[in-house]
């Protein structure tokens, strides 16, 4: 069965039911398999964001007009 299929079913299934305990235990798989798009950048991604979050953090940055005045002149 194809993913898209079985997301049918599912769909299906749940909307059948009226018992909450399934409901929640559903729930809770979905919350545990939950993950940080943090996680998923690589080492470098992730190091980058953090420099820039400091530079920010010490005013070492520009405002947005400025930054699309800037834009504008490479275009």
């Amino acid at each position: 069965m194809n993913i898209e299929a079985t997301k049918l079913e599912l769909m299906h299934l749940l909307l059948q039911t009226q018992k909450e305990s399934l409901l929640e235990k559903l729930k809770k798989v979905f919350e545990e398999e939950k993950t940080d798009w943090w996680d998923d950048l690589d080492s470098e991604d992730q190091k980058n964001i953090e420099i820039g979050l400091n530079q920010a953090n010490k005013g070492q940055h520009i405002s947005d007009k400025e930054a699309m005045n800037r834009f504008k002149k490479w275009h």
